[in-house]
Parts: structure tokens; C-alpha cells; sequence
């Protein structure tokens, strides 16, 4: 196992990034306007707590259209495409949906199995999603992710360096997850050394065995592992990214401070406070993840036979059609 770490948890580090940069200037801006209005049995109350209640009674529906192609074009949606990369590989691909009007995230996670022919690239390696960025970039993976997606506007492009998610796991004490079997696997040629042993069960896992608890896949000699493969895999991350959430939105400043260095974006700082303020009031409710709709089969390509995942563009369409409140 020569993968680095599933950052499944960065979607939802920019989120926190952004609500906490634009929190602070929304707050400090129309705190003394707030103050007038607060009664004095409230004036122990923090501001941002009344901040947040204001901005809740504000939440509407976003504006439904009658079509996915009007949508995409006259919609308020901001799309994000997240990347964790392996090397030359993006092993994490993540296609993020925020609606500023009812404050609303929607993740779908796009397996890196996922196939994908590039005119010029037939070997078997290079119809999987993950090879693309390799060779053109993030720019190519992005123009990719939105020809999957129906053509979907993507606005921004967001990394996360694989290094910082220990010290931000740790940061925060450590996170609680449910193990769902024993996970077993070592690899003395890996860069460092690779030894996985966790036990079933929950438990709170400290940065180096979130870790291991994300890279893991299956044992040694393809023995155990996730009954569906990668997307178990998936599965698992998601029951962790739910987990974290609930705990960093109790830590913001330091879950801030420890992730700002690790997450490389296409925003500058105007943009993001901007995004920020949007996503004030937001919480763990709010994020509905997904997977991409397919499923996993075998192709032979050449002399090789690999597992791909074969999206479906039809239920594809349905769920973007949800996402953007399309009313047929």
C-alpha cells in the first residue's frame, strides 16, 4: 500500500476557514450595532451566538428553475473541486456544492477508480480518474470533474497537504470513530514504514491512527478489508468527516490555526471572507454527502484487466437536478 492519506476531512477544513475568517470581520463589523439591541438579561450572551440565531430565522429556499442547464447558468451556487493528492495522483476527489440561501453543503465524493477516456491516453492506467492531474493538472482534473457532472460550473479549486491533517486531528484531542473490523496491514517498503493495527470498536483515534485509519483498504495478500472495496472505504471516511465536524465546530481557532498552512487554494483572502460571511450560521446538519452514482465493474484494456468505477450519467443528472432544485 504505497497511498498516502485519505483527506476526506478537507472539504469541510475550508468551511471551517472560511465561516471562522468571515465570522470574525461580520462580527467585529455589526457587533456594536448588535449591542444596542440585546436586553440586559442577555448581555452575558456571546454575539456571535446572537450572530448565528439571526441569520437562522434568515435561511430560505434556494430559487428553483426548470431546468439543470438554467440552473447551472443563473444559479448562486459556489462549486468547489478538493483534491488530496498522492504524488502525481489525486487520491482524494471531492466536488463541493455550497448554497448561500439555505446554507447548505453538498459533498459528492468521486472515486478515484472512476473511468474516464482521454483521446491519446488508451492505456488501462490512464482511464482512471486519479491519473489525469498528473498529467495536466488541477486545471485538467477540473475540466474532467465537470464533464462527469453534466458540464457543472466549478468556481474554485482547493488542495490539502496530507501533512497537516495529524496535527489538526491531534489538535483537537483526537476523534471518535467506529472501527468496523479489525484492521490489519504492514508494508516495510513504504516511505516511512507502514504498520496498520487498530482493533474493532469506537474509539478516539489520535492523529497517527486517523491516519492509518483512513489509508486503510484491505490486509496483506488482499486478505479482509471492506466488503465493497474502495467505496466501503468512502463509507468509512464520511462516518469520520461526521465525526470531525461535530468536534471542530467546537474548536474553530485552533482547527483553523492548525490547517491554514496545509490547504493551498485558487481564493485570495477577499474571496474567502466573502464566502465566509455567506457561510455564517452554517453546522454539521447542513453537510449531505454523497458518493457519485455508479458502480464498480472489471474492464480489459489492452492485456490488462482493471477494476473501474462506471459513473451513470442518468442518475447523475437526477441527483444534480436535487442539488439545484430543478422543477420538472
Amino acid at each position: 500500500m504505497r497511498t498516502f492519506i485519505k483527506v476526506f476531512l478537507l472539504s469541510f477544513l475550508f468551511f471551517i476557514m472560511s465561516f471562522s475568517i468571515g465570522s470574525y470581520s461580520y462580527i467585529k463589523e455589526k457587533g456594536s450595532v448588535l449591542e444596542n439591541n440585546i436586553a440586559e438579561d442577555e448581555e452575558e450572551k456571546d454575539i456571535k451566538d446572537i450572530i448565528l440565531a439571526k441569520l437562522e430565522d434568515e435561511r430560505k429556499e434556494p430559487e428553483s428553475f426548470s431546468s439543470l442547464e438554467e440552473a447551472m447558468e443563473k444559479s448562486n451556487r459556489i462549486n468547489f473541486l478538493i483534491m488530496g493528492l498522492e504524488d502525481i495522483r489525486t487520491d482524494t476527489i471531492i466536488f463541493a456544492s455550497f448554497c448561500p440561501d439555505s446554507k447548505k453543503v453538498k459533498l459528492i465524493n468521486i472515486p478515484r477508480d472512476t473511468y474516464i477516456h482521454r483521446k491519446g491516453y488508451d492505456a488501462a492506467e490512464q482511464r482512471k480518474i486519479n491519473s489525469i492531474y498528473g498529467e495536466h493538472g488541477a486545471l485538467g482534473l477540473k475540466k474532467a470533474v465537470s464533464y462527469i457532472l453534466n458540464n457543472a460550473p466549478i468556481h474554485h479549486i482547493i488542495t490539502i497537504d496530507y501533512e497537516g491533517v495529524e496535527k489538526i486531528v491531534d489538535a483537537l484531542g483526537g476523534v471518535e470513530v467506529n472501527v468496523p473490523f479489525h484492521m490489519k496491514y504492514n508494508d516495510p517498503y513504504d516511505n516511512p514504514p507502514l504498520n496498520i493495527d487498530i482493533a474493532p470498536g469506537y474509539q478516539i483515534l489520535d492523529g497517527k491512527t486517523a491516519l492509518k485509519f483512513l489509508r486503510y483498504r484491505k490486509g496483506n495478500n488482499n486478505r479482509g478489508g471492506y466488503a465493497d472495496g474502495d467505496l466501503g472505504r468512502i463509507k468509512a471516511q464520511q462516518e469520520f468527516l461526521k465525526s470531525f465536524i461535530d468536534k471542530a465546530s467546537d474548536n474553530l481557532l485552533t482547527t483553523v490555526a492548525k490547517g491554514f498552512n496545509y490547504v493551498k487554494t485558487d481564493m485570495n483572502l477577499l474571496t474567502t471572507i466573502s464566502y465566509g460571511r455567506k457561510a455564517l450560521g452554517i453546522t454539521k446538519d447542513d453537510f449531505d454527502m454523497r458518493i457519485l452514482p455508479g458502480k464498480a465493474e472489471f474492464r480489459k484494456i489492452g492485456k490488462k484487466v482493471l477494476s473501474y468505477y462506471i459513473y451513470n450519467k442518468e442518475e447523475i443528472r437526477e441527483m444534480l437536478e436535487e442539488i439545484y432544485n430543478v422543477k420538472k
